[in-house]
């Protein structure tokens, strides 16, 4: 390498400078603008949604990951966060839910109760959906009875890895 001083050609300036433009898919950039915005669905079913709540509020602060704003509307999300124990009567509202969310969307699962029925899970019981993958595709698992908020922020995080990597599930 030679030093500033000497003088140099336009091709050794160029090769020693590197690119001063990178061009990348259009595609690309639109994940990467969507896995640092995302927006969650306002939607709790049991003590999980307590810890969620404490996810976003200012100890923990969501909004440092680009995912604090929580919205109330199924159509202004992006994320749906199911927290807790799912009923047979709840099944259909969460698909309903689901389905009035725009594209691309992702999900996930919070809690033993969400994944597969938690300590309600025995058989012939009648009540319960053991597990939100039933009724919805599930991007992220989050386990525990109920899961510390920063098991939700490291989920987050990993759901916008996974956003970033152009990972989706076949619709």
């Amino acid at each position: 390498m030679k030093k500033p001083t000497d003088q140099m050609t336009t091709e050794e300036l160029l090769v020693e400078a590197g690119p001063l433009v990178h061009i990348d898919a259009l595609e690309n950039l639109l994940n990467h603008a969507r896995s640092k915005s995302l927006w969650p669905l306002t939607f709790g079913l049991a003590c999980c949604a307590i810890e969620l709540m404490a996810a976003g509020a200012s100890r923990f602060d969501l909004d440092r990951f680009g995912a604090g704003v929580f919205r109330p509307s199924a159509r202004q999300a992006d994320v749906m966060i199911v927290a807790g124990t799912i009923s047979k009567k709840m099944g259909p509202v969460i698909q309903a839910l689901w389905d009035q969310m725009p594209s691309p969307k992702w999900s996930i699962a919070l809690g033993g109760c969400t994944i597969d029925g938690g300590p309600f899970k025995y058989p012939n019981q009648y009540a319960i959906i053991e597990g939100a993958d039933k009724i919805i595709p599930v991007d992220i698992y989050i386990p525990g009875c109920p899961p510390r908020p920063e098991a939700l922020i490291s989920g987050l995080l990993l759901l916008e890895e996974k956003i970033k990597a152009g990972k989706r599930f076949k619709a």
